[in-house]
Parts: structure tokens; C-alpha cells; sequence
């Protein structure tokens, strides 16, 4: 039976700092003052004995590598197979562990512990056919009673576990999702290497848009399974849909490694990498203050791909910067508000658009950014300077200065004041502009012209006015 649909727990080792050289140096004075001869042409049994201790020690990289001898200069010797399988499981390579432990029954087929650890490991797997294969003839091979305990624990445990997944099935084929993971849950609480299992959950993940953990069970099937081209292409895409290209690139990578000509790897790394081509283009653009040319290259950025939100809004922000920076604020605004409407916390934006106001005058907007923008990041230098500029800009524009905005000399006459005002709402008139921040921002200067007229009109208005008292 295949593996029913993870990544391995196994549990470490772990001794103080000092404790775990005490053991080391036992072992060290046995060799010195019992003889014992450990180098690879030693015997199988010197090799066992030192490859025993040291695991008895922690010392797993020494004892496997005693126990490679042991295997090797004695390939009949069943216990050499089995000690190697128990470091190899300590150290968490149940695919090498397997191996061992297969060929350990075969040559001795009563031998039970190495059954009974066979029969886990299937389990973990979730190969839960070969688990009660091993558990079922552990029990008619006399063993201990604590083997007879354990064996008939698990194939409670096995059968449970093939309920589970039928249930599990079910609610997957009818798209309930969030059932299905709950199910798959307890399931892999104790087959932790079963890559199938992981995988049907990382798809019941996706469908309920939780990407994170969809990508932890992914990642953990890339490593279970051998040459998984498709969990590293799942992986791939995931990250292209939520924006990160540079990870993106990373996993495709590792799928092309496995199978070069893999078709959907390959279209996927030609627009990956595509695309971060013309993402680091526009930000060299930017750090040489070629701004113009950083917003059209973020253009061909949206153009390349419309589809993906994350990157049309990374691209949107970046123009946004690159506007306000290349002084053409009135579109800067503009851009910046559409990246604001997707996220109204984008603090990088805020400042932008606050500093594209200025440029525009419209100070009390910019005011309104940087307070919005100081709430999320109050410690920011930057909003805290322009917040005081904005404010202090703002209390100056509040002169007005009347003959100035009409663009007539202080001593023009009635007839002069009002030409000038019916040119200048003539222009400025708001039912001529469609764009709804330049028909704002001309419904603000047209109320300007029309109180500059009022005041300059009325003669008494005008005296007070020249005179420097409110009119």
C-alpha cells in the first residue's frame, strides 16, 4: 500500500554541556585500558562494542561510523544492521534507517525489536498495510510482553488511522476543507513522515487561503518524498502569488534540479525570473535618480503580470515613489491613492503622498498623511519633519495675498479684478477636469479666485483687506 497521503519529530538527544563529554571520556579510558582496538580494520565485535558506547554516549556520528564497519566486514551479522538503523533513526534518516532494519529480519526473521521498529517506522510513513504486516507476525513470534503491549497498541493505533483517512477522503472529495485538515491532523500526529498526507492537507490549506502552513507541509513533502517536482512547483507558485519572487525563483530552482525539462518549472522560472529582471531594473533606475524612466520600467513590470495582485501593488508604490521624487506630484497622488485604497496602512506610501501634497500645496492633505502615517510608525524622523513642515506651510499659505492669486497689480481697477477673475474660472472652472484629485484641486483654487474677487470688488472689503484687518 502506498504511504496514505509528513516532516519527522524525532526526539533529540539532549545532555548538559558537561555531562555529555563524561560518557565520551569512559569510553576513551575503556580503549586505553582494555585494549580494545577500533580502527577499521578492527573486529565486527570491537567495532559493535565501541559503536554502543557511543551511542550510549550521544555520540552518534562516531557510533555510525563504527557500526559502517561493522556492516561492512561483517554483512551477515543482523545485529550490526539493526544497531546502525537505531543511530540512523536517532538521527532522523528513517529513509536510510528502513534499509537496515529489512535486511536485519532477513537474517534473522524471529528477531522482534527490529520487527517492532520496522513496524513503527511503516506507520510514521503511512504505509499502514507493511505496519500491520510486521505487527501482526510480531505476535505470533513470541515476544516479550512489553513487545506483545506495544505491537497491539499500534495496530489500534493503524486502525484508527485507516478510519481517519477514509473520513478524511470523503470530506476532501466534497470540498470541505477545514474538516478534512482536522482530520488529517490527528493523522499526522502519528504518521509524521507521510508525504501524501501532508500534501492533501497543504491543498485543503491553499483552498482556505491559509498559505503559511500550506507551505510548512509542502516544504516538509519536498524532503519525505523523492524527486516531488510537483510540491517544489506548489511551492513555487505560492510564493510568486504572494509576491516574493526571490523565494519563488528558489524553489522552481530546486524542481528544475530534479527534472530539467520540466514544462511547468521552466515557463514558471522564465516569467520568475523575468520578472525580478525588470524589478531590479527599476530600482538601480531609482538609485540613479532616473525617475522617469524607473516609473515606465514599472509599468512593464504590470504589464508582465497583471494577474498577481501583490506584484501590480509593489509596482504601484514604487511609481508612487518615483513620481513624488521626479517632482510630478499631481500624478504621484493619484497612483499613491490607488496603493492606499489596498492597504491604508502602507506607511512608505503615506510619506510619499504627504510630500506629493506638499509639492501641490494642498497642505492640510498632508497633514492628514503624516498623522495617519505617524500612528503606525510614531518613532519615524521623517514624518515627524514633515509634519511640522506640512504644518508650518500651511499657516503661511493662510495669508493670502488676493491681487496675487488674480495675478493683478495692487492697483488695478474694478474692470482689471474682474477680467482676471472670469479668465481664471474660465480655467479653472471644475466641470473642465475628469480626473477627480485635478477637478478637487480646481474646485479649491476656483473658490480662491472667487473670494479674492469678492473681497477686491467691494471697496470697503478692500480698504480693511489693504490695510491688513480681516475684510
Amino acid at each position: 500500500m502506498e504511504a496514505i497521503w509528513s516532516v519527522p519529530k524525532m526526539i533529540k538527544v539532549r545532555y548538559p554541556a558537561l555531562l555529555t563529554y563524561i560518557p565520551y571520556v569512559l569510553v576513551l579510558m575503556d580503549m586505553r585500558y582494555e585494549g580494545v582496538k577500533c580502527h577499521r580494520y578492527g573486529s565486527v565485535d570491537s567495532h559493535m562494542l565501541m559503536g554502543k558506547k557511543l551511542l550510549d554516549a550521544g555520540q552518534l556520528a562516531d557510533a555510525l561510523s563504527h557500526f559502517h564497519a561493522a556492516v561492512e566486514q561483517g554483512p551477515k551479522n543482523y545485529m550490526a544492521y539493526y544497531r546502525r538503523a537505531i543511530v540512523f533513526l536517532a538521527m532522523r534518516k528513517s529513509k536510510s534507517a528502513l534499509p537496515d532494519l529489512s535486511r536485519a529480519i532477513e537474517l534473522k526473521p524471529d528477531f522482534t525489536s527490529a520487527r517492532l521498529q520496522r513496524g513503527n517506522l511503516h506507520l510514521k510513513q503511512g504505509r499502514l498495510d507493511e505496519a500491520k504486516r510486521d505487527l501482526k507476525k510480531l505476535l505470533k513470534s513470541n515476544p516479550s510482553a512489553e513487545e506483545m503491549r506495544e505491537a497491539q497498541s499500534l495496530l489500534t493505533k493503524s486502525d484508527e488511522i485507516v478510519r481517519l483517512v477514509a473520513q478524511a477522503r470523503v470530506s476532501f472529495w466534497r470540498r470541505d476543507y477545514e474538516t478534512a485538515a482536522a482530520q488529517l491532523n490527528t493523522v499526522i500526529e502519528t504518521c509524521v513522515w507521510d508525504a501524501t498526507s501532508r500534501e492533501i492537507r497543504a491543498e485543503c490549506f491553499i483552498q482556505m487561503e491559509e498559505m503559511g502552513k500550506a507551505i510548512g507541509d509542502l516544504k516538509a513533502a519536498s524532503k519525505l518524498k523523492s524527486d516531488n517536482t510537483q510540491a517544489f512547483y506548489q511551492l513555487a507558485t505560492i510564493y510568486y502569488n504572494l509576491g516574493d519572487h526571490e523565494m519563488s525563483l528558489i524553489e522552481v530552482r530546486e524542481c528544475l534540479k530534479l527534472d530539467p525539462d520540466h514544462k511547468h518549472c521552466y515557463s514558471h522560472y522564465q516569467q520568475a525570473k523575468k520578472l525580478k529582471n525588470h524589478i531590479q531594473s527599476a530600482e538601480e533606475l531609482i538609485r540613479e535618480q532616473r525617475y522617469t524612466d524607473a516609473v515606465r520600467k514599472y509599468e512593464a513590470v504590470m504589464k508582465i503580470e497583471p494577474n498577481v495582485r501583490h506584484f501590480s501593488l509593489l509596482a504601484k508604490e514604487r511609481m508612487c515613489h518615483a513620481l513624488v521624487q521626479g517632482q510630478q506630484a499631481g500624478r504621484a497622488v493619484s497612483v499613491c491613492g490607488e496603493v492606499l485604497q489596498a492597504d491604508p496602512e502602507n506607511v512608505s506610501v503615506l510619506k510619499d503622498r504627504a510630500e506629493a501634497y506638499v509639492q501641490e500645496e494642498e497642505y492640510e492633505e498632508a497633514i492628514k498623511d503624516y498623522e495617519t502615517a505617524a500612528k503606525h510608525s510614531e518613532n519615524d524622523p521623517r514624518i515627524k519633519e514633515g509634519l511640522k513642515r506640512a504644518q508650518r506651510l500651511l499657516k503661511e499659505s493662510q495669508k493670502r495675498d488676493y491681487y496675487e492669486i488674480l495675478g493683478v497689480k495692487r492697483t488695478a481697477q474694478k474692470n482689471d479684478i474682474m477680467k482676471a477673475y472670469r479668465r481664471l474660472a474660465q480655467q479653472l472652472h471644475p466641470d473642465m477636469f475628469q480626473d477627480p484629485y485635478k477637478k478637487k484641486k480646481a474646485e479649491k483654487k476656483f473658490i480662491e479666485i472667487a473670494l479674492a474677487k469678492e473681497v477686491l470688488t467691494d471697496p470697503e472689503m478692500r480698504t480693511r483687506y489693504d490695510q491688513g484687518r480681516t475684510p
